[in-house]
C-alpha cells in the first residue's frame, strides 16, 4: 500500500471514519470518507420500485435486506483496498428518495405501502391545499399524500401515530428518534425559513381543514421533530446496529446527524448552498435547485419552494422522468449484442454508447423521445409511456437516436426553469452537477449546458452520488468549529474540488431549442398513448 493507503486504513482501524448512506431510486449505496471529506471506500446494492395497485412503492423488507447487503458490500470494499476490518465509525447519516409517504401507527408499523416520489395521485389534494396554504404543493410531498388519503377516506388515516419519509423512517428505526432535516423536512409540509421549522400559520390552516372529520390527531402531534445541520439526531442503538450490520460487529452508540433527502444531500455534494448558486441532479429523477436570494413573486404550481440543510429558501423544478428510459434501452442493446454472441459489461455499454450522443446532429436529426416512464406533473401527465418516434425523412442513426434520449430526459426540466428564468427573472450563471447522468466523460455536461443553455462544472466526487454528500453531514456535525456555517465549511472542504465548467456550444442550444419544440407538439402523442395503452 502507498503511504496514502497507510494512512486511510489507520482512520478507519481507528473508527475515525465517516459514513453516509442514501437509498436512491435504483441504488442504496454507502460511503465512506475521511474527516476531511477525502472518499475511502463504497458499497451498493441495486434495488428498484414496482407499480402495484396502481402505485408506486418499494417493499419495506426490501429497504432492510439492501441496507444490509449495502453495508456488507462497504466492509468487503474496506477490507479489499485497506487489508483492515470496518468494525465502528465517527459518525454516520441516512438519506433517501425524497418526500413520500410513510404513514406509521402507534408500534412503528407501516399502514400503507411505502409511496414514492414517483407517485401522481394526489392531484385532487394539491388542488385544494395549493389555495388553502398559498404555496405550491407537488403531488409527491407527503402532506399531498396525507390530505389525498383523507379525501379518499382511507381507513388508516384515523390510526396514524407518525407520518415521516423514508429518510426518516430509516433513522427512527437506527435511533428510536422521530426526527428529520429541515431540507427533507420542506418536502413534507412548508418550513418558516425564519426560524426553520413547520410553519406554524399553515399548519393551523390545515388542522382547520381537517377538524370536521375529527381524526384524533392534528398535523404537529404525527410530523417529526426538525433539526438543522450540524445539530446531533440521536445515537445508534443495539437494534439499529443489528439492521446496518447483521454480523454484530458495528456497536451501538455511533452519532447520526439529522437524515435528509437525495435534493439536501445533492446540495452539499455541489457546494451549491449559497444564495444565487444551483445544482441539478440527474439520475433517475432530474432536478435542479436554485438557492434564492429574494422570494418569488406569486406561486408556481410547477416550483417547488423547499429549503437548503441549514434552512436557506430554495427554488426547486423537479421532474419526475430522467434516465430511465435511456437505461432501458441500453439494458435492450446489451441484449442485441448478447444475441450477436458478444458478452459485454453494462458498464461498457454506457461507455460505448452515450459519448456517441455528441457526434449526432444538434437537434438530434428530427427524432422524437418522449421518456415518461411514470407521470410527469411539469407538463400535466399523472401516467406515462415511453416512445419513440420520427418522420420519414428523420435522420435515423445510432448518434441521433442517442442524443435523442439524452435530450428529452432534459425536456421536463427546461420546463420548470424557464417559468424561473423567463417570469422570475431568476439569474443561474451556473449550474452544478450531480448523479449518474454526468458519469463517463464530459457528455452529460455537453447535453445539460445545451438544454440550460448556462455553463455546467462538476465537482471531482460527483460520481460519488448522495452517500458522499450525506456523509460528509455527518462530518459537518463533528466539525472542531462549532459556529463555522454550513457554507463555510463547504467551501473549506468542497470547493477546490469543483471541475472547470463546459460552456454551451451554441449550435448545441440551438439543436436543442428544436428538439424542445418538437417535444412539445409531440406530448400530444403522449396523451393519446396514455389513453391508448391503457
Amino acid at each position: 500500500m502507498n503511504q496514502r493507503q497507510v494512512s486511510a486504513a489507520e482512520l478507519i482501524r481507528a473508527g475515525g471514519a465517516i459514513l453516509g448512506i442514501e437509498l436512491g431510486s435504483t441504488r442504496i449505496k454507502a460511503s465512506l470518507i475521511a474527516p476531511d471529506t477525502t472518499p475511502l471506500a463504497s458499497g451498493t446494492y441495486a434495488w428498484e420500485n414496482q407499480l402495484k395497485d396502481g402505485v408506486w412503492t418499494y417493499a419495506i423488507e426490501d429497504a432492510w435486506k439492501g441496507v444490509a447487503a449495502c453495508y456488507a458490500s462497504l466492509v468487503s470494499d474496506v477490507r479489499a483496498s485497506y487489508s483492515v476490518e470496518l468494525k465502528t465509525v465517527a459518525a454516520l447519516g441516512v438519506s433517501g428518495m425524497m418526500h413520500g409517504y410513510v404513514a406509521l401507527d402507534v408500534d412503528g408499523n407501516l399502514l400503507v405501502p411505502f409511496r414514492t416520489w414517483r407517485n401522481n395521485i394526489t392531484g385532487e389534494a394539491c388542488s385544494e391545499l395549493t389555495p388553502l396554504l398559498d404555496f405550491a404543493v407537488p403531488q409527491r410531498w407527503s402532506i399531498a399524500h396525507l390530505y389525498q388519503s383523507i379525501l379518499d377516506k382511507q381507513p388508516h388515516v384515523a390510526r396514524i401515530a407518525h407520518l415521516t419519509t423514508l429518510a426518516g423512517y430509516v433513522h427512527w428505526k437506527l435511533t428510536g428518534e422521530h426526527t428529520i432535516g429541515v431540507g427533507e423536512a420542506s418536502g413534507m409540509f412548508p418550513i418558516d425559513p425564519r426560524i426553520g421549522d413547520w410553519d406554524a400559520a399553515r399548519m393551523a390552516k390545515f388542522d382547520a381543514l381537517i377538524a370536521p372529520r375529527k381524526l384524533g390527531w392534528k398535523l404537529r402531534d404525527i410530523l417529526p421533530a426538525v433539526l438543522p445541520a450540524g445539530r446531533p439526531a440521536g445515537k445508534l442503538t443495539a437494534e439499529g446496529a443489528m439492521l446496518l450490520d447483521p454480523s454484530g460487529t458495528l456497536p451501538a452508540g455511533i452519532p447520526l446527524c439529522p437524515p435528509e433527502g437525495d435534493a439536501g444531500t445533492g446540495m452539499v455534494a455541489t457546494n451549491a448552498v449559497r444564495p444565487r448558486s444551483g445544482n441539478v441532479s440527474a439520475g433517475t429523477s432530474v432536478f435542479a435547485m436554485i438557492v434564492l436570494d429574494k422570494s418569488l413573486a406569486r406561486v408556481h404550481e410547477e416550483i417547488d419552494i423547499v429549503v437548503t440543510p441549514d434552512g436557506s429558501p430554495v427554488a426547486m423544478a423537479h421532474a419526475n422522468n430522467g434516465s430511465s428510459d435511456l437505461d432501458a434501452w441500453i439494458g435492450l442493446f446489451g441484449q442485441v449484442a448478447r444475441a450477436l454472441g458478444v458478452e459485454t459489461r453494462l458498464d461498457d455499454l454506457y461507455g460505448r454508447l452515450l459519448p456517441l450522443a455528441v457526434r449526432g446532429d444538434p437537434d438530434a436529426g428530427g427524432l422524437l423521445s418522449i421518456n415518461y416512464v411514470s407521470g410527469e406533473h411539469m407538463t400535466g401527465f399523472t401516467e406515462g409511456r415511453p416512445l419513440f418516434a420520427r418522420s420519414q425523412d428523420a435522420k435515423f442513426t445510432l448518434e441521433n437516436f442517442v442524443r435523442a434520449m439524452y435530450f428529452a430526459s432534459l425536456c421536463s426540466l427546461r420546463t420548470g426553469l424557464n417559468i424561473l428564468t423567463e417570469q422570475e427573472g431568476v439569474v443561474i450563471e451556473e449550474i452544478r452537477g450531480h448523479g449518474g447522468f454526468f458519469k463517463g466523460g464530459d457528455t452529460g455536461q455537453r447535453m445539460m449546458a445545451a438544454a440550460l443553455n448556462v455553463p455546467v462544472s462538476i465537482p471531482a466526487t460527483a460520481g460519488e452520488g448522495g452517500a458522499w454528500g450525506m456523509a460528509v453531514l455527518a462530518a459537518f456535525m463533528l466539525r472542531a468549529d462549532a459556529g463555522q456555517s454550513l457554507p463555510d465549511y463547504l467551501d473549506a472542504w468542497i470547493a477546490k474540488s469543483i471541475g472547470a465548467p463546459v460552456r454551451p456550444d451554441p449550435h448545441d442550444v440551438q439543436g436543442f431549442e428544436e428538439f424542445f419544440a418538437r417535444h412539445k407538439n409531440g406530448l400530444a402523442i403522449e396523451r393519446a398513448a396514455v389513453k391508448a395503452l391503457s
